[in-house]
């Protein structure tokens, strides 16, 4: 107030104790907050670089977010993958088993067993996406690792149904041609000719034959047909089971080329898995410096801060007593009157 003159030792004191005073409130600010740097008055460079190193820590963070999500998406095609190659393993195995018999209805149920198993490996490659994102039907997954996005990954995904795999129904496993069924009935009619020539009669009226010599012609006759009959049989079936033979093995070449397909992906995706989830430990680790490059810039050492708190505590007392004793000199004069 400017009606109110101080002394000289007055205001020297007054000026010293407001200083203090300004002093403890920063200090104080920097306790409480953890802070020596608060806002853009405090230390406009380290503020503004802090708040440009804290700000691309953040946009990193989501970045990291998204890595950690595409490594999710890989994992669940790998193990798309893993299950679907177990699943060809098993239609491989029952390939062979159908290979080891000729049983014309036991391969026909091995046939069954195989087209059921494709149907899986269908189910598995739809099932195997993760957020939208299905790498085992063709989907496409980009993996950005910076904040401009000039550093990504790009993963394109396979069809890893049985067509993209080049699995094909099991066909003609059990077939058997038209000519061998017919053969089989001339055979089966030969058969019984043969079994009437030998239960027929001989006698002089009213038998099958007149004599014993005409029956076991007759049942010679019958039973060169049979014989016949059953070597073109034979040889019709050999022909079948030759070809369904060859069915088989081809639905094993498949199978194999198609195994051979899923470790080759498996691999692919392994490598890609390795990138990205390398990329997400790089970017978790670079956010820590980032962090703790802003933090060197604006924490308070808060030791240091607790000091200069008590120093001013006790500089702020010395300034009070100072500030009466000053004043004491001024009330001298009040022993004059």
């Amino acid at each position: 107030m400017s009606e109110i003159s101080l002394t000289a030792s007055m205001r020297s004191n007054l000026l010293s104790l407001q200083n203090t005073q300004s002093l403890m409130d920063q200090t104080q600010e920097r306790l409480s907050t953890g802070k020596k740097v608060n806002s853009a008055i405090d230390n406009p460079s380290s503020y503004y670089t802090a708040q440009s190193l804290t700000n691309r820590a953040s946009d990193l963070s989501s970045l990291l977010d998204s890595m950690g999500q595409a490594v999710q998406t890989i994992q669940a095609a790998n193990e798309g993958i893993e299950a679907i190659t177990s699943f060809a393993q098993q239609a491989k195995a029952i390939a062979n088993s159908a290979l080891d018999t000729t049983d014309t209805e036991e391969r026909a149920s091995y046939m069954e067993q195989f087209n059921a198993i494709l149907d899986q490996i269908d189910g598995i490659a739809k099932d195997s996406g993760y957020k939208g994102v299905n790498l085992l039907a063709g989907g496409e997954l980009k993996v950005k690792f910076n904040e401009k996005g000039d550093s990504s990954l790009t993963i394109t995904g396979e069809n890893a149904s049985a067509q993209g795999l080049g699995l094909t129904d099991a066909a003609d496993w059990a077939k058997v041609a038209e000519a061998t069924t017919q053969a089989k009935t001339a055979l089966e009619q030969a058969q019984t000719k043969l079994t009437t020539a030998q239960n027929a009669t001989v006698g002089p009226s009213g038998a099958d034959y007149t004599s014993v010599e005409a029956k076991q012609q007759a049942i010679k006759t019958a039973q060169q047909d049979v014989d016949t009959k059953q070597a073109a049989y034979d040889n019709l079936v050999k022909t079948d089971t030759a070809a369904q033979k060859t069915k088989i093995e081809d639905s094993i070449g498949l199978v194999d080329a198609a195994i051979s397909t899923l470790r080759t992906w498996a691999s692919d995706f392994g490598n890609n898995y390795s990138i990205v989830q390398s990329r997400e430990d790089f970017t978790e680790n670079l956010i820590n410096v980032l962090t703790e490059g802003a933090d060197k810039l604006t924490l308070a050492d808060m030791n240091e801060e607790s000091a200069n708190m008590l120093a001013l505590q006790t500089r702020q007392q010395l300034a009070i007593n100072s500030l009466s004793l000053a004043s004491q000199a001024a009330q001298s004069v009040l022993q004059l009157f």
